[in-house]
């Protein structure tokens, strides 16, 4: 069984109550939604010229490697669920192109695909199971950015 790792519930409530990245305290920048994002907390797209969503500076590594990389990310600027763990690929998510990344020990890069066609769960699936492959960091292809974290349950 797989899990979905989406930025934390309290990482997101500590970014919409203080305008400060997580970490490095950087501003938050608040806009319109131009783009489908997603949202990295719920994972859901955004309604273009619709949502406000929230800017801001999230290390994709945090927890897993002592050493940083950061980068940006989107999410609502209102309230909304976190996605949940068991939830399967986001299926609004599928059809927009996406990278794949799969990492070992010490944030080693070991294989990264591009998708697409819509079949990220199962490129996933054939990743994690690539020896060495403790997780994969799925990016947008087309901005490059983080989106979240697949690894194995337990």
């Amino acid at each position: 069984m797989l899990f979905k790792s989406a930025i934390p519930t309290a990482v997101v409530e500590a970014v919409r109550a203080t305008n400060e990245s997580p970490r490095y305290r950087h501003p938050v920048h608040i806009e319109g939604a131009t783009g489908y994002g997603p949202c990295r907390h719920c994972l859901q797209t955004f309604k273009i010229g619709e949502e406000q969503r929230l800017l801001f500076t999230y290390d994709a590594f945090d927890g897993i490697d002592p050493l940083p990389l950061p980068g940006p990310v989107f999410i609502h600027a209102r309230e909304c669920a976190r996605y949940p763990e068991d939830g399967g690929y986001p299926e609004g998510l599928r059809q927009y192109a996406s990278v794949p990344d799969a990492y070992g020990a010490e944030r080693r890069l070991i294989a990264e695909v591009a998708i697409d066609d819509g079949n990220q769960p199962e490129a996933i699936e054939k990743l994690l199971q690539l020896e060495g492959v403790e997780y994969v960091l799925v990016r947008d292809k087309s901005a490059g950015c983080y989106d979240f974290r697949v690894a194995r349950a337990g």
